[in-house]
């Protein structure tokens, strides 16, 4: 559940049909401080997107279910999160009969694998046809089949994309065809709200861990039925109704930083008298690449920026006295 995005829910198998999409802000009690020392008249926080597709089944591929075409919809996704009941209901209907989380991913990892082997085959036929003669557009198709022909030796042995390491002339080659197996997974355990304190206690989440751990992917924790129930709360009942469970964070909250962590992302900020605002990088990114998050322009014609660590701003106040702290640096091109 987000709050500007709330899927459907039913007591009954495919109730999704249509896939859903909600924005999440990214809550960061760093941005208030920078808004209240610059007297900002607004605050952005960075957000990131989820989109909810209808679950699978064994056979979706052959049509089983609502079959497996919603999957074009997560192509260009950064990377899928793949919801695991861990509780038991026997009011709650679960499309096998039995909560068995090993079964439900097996049966959805093998999914995704049979989607990717069809693109791949038919992709790596057409690249079999091509009569091309540039010399440039061979070497591309020539990356390109190596790199197909090596990941469909990983799947047909039941192995994702992302367990092939491929040279990265051909990871480049094949980036255009968002191979789904390609993508970073993280496991979202689902439990009920009595074992959100303590989920380590419940069997089937130690096994949707081990089962991450093997397969290394990330894992996070959540009850939706709480998360439900937070989305309909003023913001300042949310801490409160956390507290009564004993719970320190909302599983959004985490699940939103086990996202940022997988995928290798970071917050920098911006801040001044008309807005403060939370920005998403890669870490690793330049300056004028980070620059160029704001807007492309600011990349192209990049000639410095000012940048200071929160904690030394924090603690100088301003801007101008943290220059004269010495403790601002300059990120200039040469």
């Amino acid at each position: 559940m987000v709050e500007n995005g709330k899927a459907q829910a039913a007591n009954f198998p495919f109730c999704t049909i249509n896939p859903n999409t909600g924005v999440v802000a990214i809550p960061d009690p760093r941005l208030d401080v920078l808004s209240k020392l610059s007297k900002s008249k607004q605050t952005v926080p960075t957000s990131i997107e989820l989109v909810d597709i209808a679950g699978l089944v064994k056979g979706a591929s052959k049509g089983e279910g609502l079959g497996n075409q919603f999957l074009s919809n997560i192509r260009e996704v950064d990377s899928i999160l793949q919801v695991v009941r861990c509780f038991e209901d026997d009011d709650i209907v679960h499309v096998n009969g039995k909560v068995d989380p090993k079964s439900d991913i097996d049966v959805i990892n093998l999914e995704l694998i049979f989607c990717d082997l069809e693109q791949i085959e038919k992709r790596l036929d057409k690249l079999k046809k091509s009569k091309t003669k540039d010399p440039q557009v061979k070497v591309k198709e020539g990356a390109e089949r190596s790199g197909l022909e090596k990941i469909l030796d990983a799947l047909m042995d039941g192995k994702p994309a992302r367990s092939v390491d491929l040279p990265d002339h051909e990871k480049e080659a094949i980036q255009h065809l968002y191979l789904l197996t390609m993508k970073p997974v993280i496991y979202v355990a689902n439990v009920t709200e009595s074992d959100l304190a303590d989920p380590d206690k419940n069997p089937h989440v130690q096994e949707v861990a081990k089962l991450a751990s093997e397969l290394k992917s990330g894992m996070v924790t959540i009850s939706a039925q709480v998360e439900a129930e937070l989305s309909e709360l003023p913001l300042e009942e949310r801490v409160e109704y956390l507290n009564s469970l004993d719970v320190a964070e909302s599983g959004l909250g985490n699940l939103v930083k086990a996202t940022y962590n997988l995928l290798g992302l970071r917050t920098y900020f911006t801040t001044g008298e008309q807005e403060t605002k939370a920005w998403t990088i890669i870490a690793g990114m330049t300056a004028p690449q980070a620059a160029g998050v704001i807007h492309s322009d600011f990349q192209k014609g990049f000639i410095r920026a000012e940048t200071v660590s929160y904690d030394d701003f924090v603690a100088a106040g301003t801007l101008g006295a943290a220059r004269e702290k010495g403790v601002v640096t300059i990120c200039a091109l040469i």
